[in-house]
C-alpha cells in the first residue's frame, strides 16, 4: 500500500514538473524576456541609448494594454560599450543566465558578429540588429531577421546620386578599421565597379577613438570630390570639422548608422550640407501614422526629442511584437521564427514583410541633407 501511495505521489510530482520542463526559455504564463546588448556608455552610447529608448516606449505601451497574449515583455539590457569582447560576454549572460527568449536591438557590425555564433549555437532568435552588414543577410540564416535596409543598398544610392546628380568621378572613403568599415568598403567597391571606376583615396581610424588625422591626410593627398564615411558620429564629426579647417569641403556622405542627431550635435556648424542616407522615414513627418504613434508614445514615456535612432528602435519593437502575436499563445522559438517567415504587416503606413528566402523587412533608402542643423529629406543633391 505504501509503495502504491509513493508511486502515485511521485507521478503527481513529475506531472507537476512537466509544464516547467517543457516551457520555452524566457517564456512564462505572464512574461516574455527579451535580451539586448549594445552601447549604453562610451563614445557610441547615443546609438544604444536611442535604440533602447524607442523600443522601451513601444514595449511600455504594449504592456500597459495587457502584453502579448497575456504576457508582458521584459527587456533585459546589457551595456557592451561597442566593444565586441564585452558583447560576447553580455550575450552569454543573456542566454545562459537570464534565459532570454530572443536577442534584440544589438548595435553595430563587429558587436553583432561577436554575438552571432552564440545565438545560432543556442537556437536563439537574433532580431533587428542596428546594422546593415551583409553577413547578417546573405546567406539567409533561420535565426536572423533584419528590419533595416542593408549598407550595400545605402551605398548604392549614395553613389548613384553622386554620379547622376553631381557628375562625381573621384570617390574617397573614410572608414572604421574593423568589420563595419570593411563591409562599407566592400559596398563602395561593388557600386564603383558597376560604373567601371574605383576608390581614389581612402583613410581610416580605430573604433572607439576620434583619431582621424592620418585618415584625413590620406584624403587630402588626393582630394576626391566626394567622401563616403563609414564610421560613428564622433569620428565622422571630427573628420568633417578638421577637413573644413583645412579648406577641404567635398560632398560628405554618412550611412544611417552614424546616428543623425548625434552627428549633427557633435559636428556643429561643420555638419551643414552633409548628406546622410536613412533606412526609416523621417521621425518628424507626423503625416505618417506610425510616426504620429511614435511621437505620442515617446512623450508618454517622458522623451520629448525625436530622432532617427529611437524611431528605428520603436519600429523594431513594433515588428517584434507583431511576430510574437502571430506565433500564438503557445509561444516557442521555433514557432516565432516560422511566424516571422510568413509575416506581412502594415505598421501605420510602413509595410514590413519577410519570407523564407528574405529575412530583411524593409528595403527602402531615404536621402537627407543637414540644413540649418536639421536633417531635411531631399530627392537629389
Amino acid at each position: 500500500m505504501k509503495t502504491k501511495t509513493l508511486i502515485t505521489a511521485l507521478g503527481l510530482f513529475v506531472a507537476a514538473l512537466a509544464p516547467a520542463a517543457m516551457a520555452e526559455n524566457g517564456v512564462t504564463a505572464t512574461e516574455i524576456k527579451i535580451g539586448m546588448a549594445n552601447a549604453l556608455t562610451g563614445p557610441t552610447s547615443g546609438l544604444g541609448l536611442g535604440v533602447k529608448s524607442g523600443s522601451e516606449a513601444y514595449f511600455k505601451k504594449v504592456n500597459a494594454a495587457g502584453g502579448v497574449n497575456g504576457r508582458k515583455i521584459t527587456l533585459v539590457s546589457e551595456d557592451d560599450g561597442y566593444d565586441p569582447p564585452r558583447t560576447a560576454a553580455a550575450t552569454e549572460k543573456l542566454i545562459k543566465k537570464d534565459n532570454v527568449f530572443a536577442l534584440f536591438g544589438y548595435v553595430g557590425t563587429p558587436t553583432s558578429k561577436a554575438a552571432l555564433s552564440m545565438a545560432v549555437d543556442n537556437n536563439v532568435p537574433f532580431f533587428a540588429p542596428f546594422t546593415g552588414a551583409e553577413f547578417l543577410r546573405a546567406p539567409v540564416n533561420k535565426q536572423i531577421f533584419n528590419i533595416r535596409s542593408s549598407y550595400f543598398n545605402e551605398i548604392e544610392m549614395q553613389v548613384e546620386r553622386l554620379v547622376s546628380d553631381a557628375g562625381v568621378t573621384k570617390f574617397g572613403l573614410f572608414y572604421q578599421e574593423d568589420t563595419y568599415g570593411k563591409v562599407g568598403k566592400e559596398g563602395l567597391q561593388l557600386a564603383l565597379q558597376k560604373r567601371k571606376t574605383s576608390i581614389a583615396a581612402e583613410g581610416h581610424y580605430m573604433r572607439n577613438t576620434e583619431d582621424v588625422d592620418a585618415g584625413l591626410a590620406a584624403l587630402l593627398a588626393v582630394k576626391p570630390e566626394a567622401v563616403l564615411m563609414v564610421g560613428t558620429y564622433k569620428a565622422c564629426a571630427a573628420l568633417v570639422q578638421k577637413a573644413h579647417a583645412a579648406g577641404y569641403k567635398p560632398k560628405f556622405f554618412n550611412l544611417s548608422f552614424v546616428g543623425t542627431a548625434n552627428f549633427i550635435k557633435a559636428a556643429g556648424e561643420a555638419a551643414e550640407g552633409v548628406y546622410i542616407t536613412q533606412v526609416v522615414p523621417s521621425p518628424f513627418d507626423d503625416s505618417i501614422p506610425i510616426v504620429k504613434q511614435y511621437q505620442a508614445d515617446m512623450k508618454a514615456a517622458g522623451v520629448h526629442e525625436f530622432d532617427y535612432t529611437s524611431f528605428e528602435g520603436y519600429i523594431d519593437a513594433a515588428a517584434l511584437v507583431e511576430g510574437l502575436k502571430k506565433a500564438g499563445p503557445e509561444l516557442t522559438r521555433a514557432g516565432f521564427l516560422a511566424a516571422l517567415e510568413k509575416m506581412n504587416v502594415n505598421l501605420g503606413g510602413l509595410d514590413i514583410a519577410f519570407g523564407p528566402q528574405d529575412h530583411q523587412g524593409l528595403n527602402k533608402v531615404y536621402l537627407t541633407k543637414v540644413h540649418k542643423g536639421k536633417p531635411v529629406s531631399v530627392s537629389k543633391l
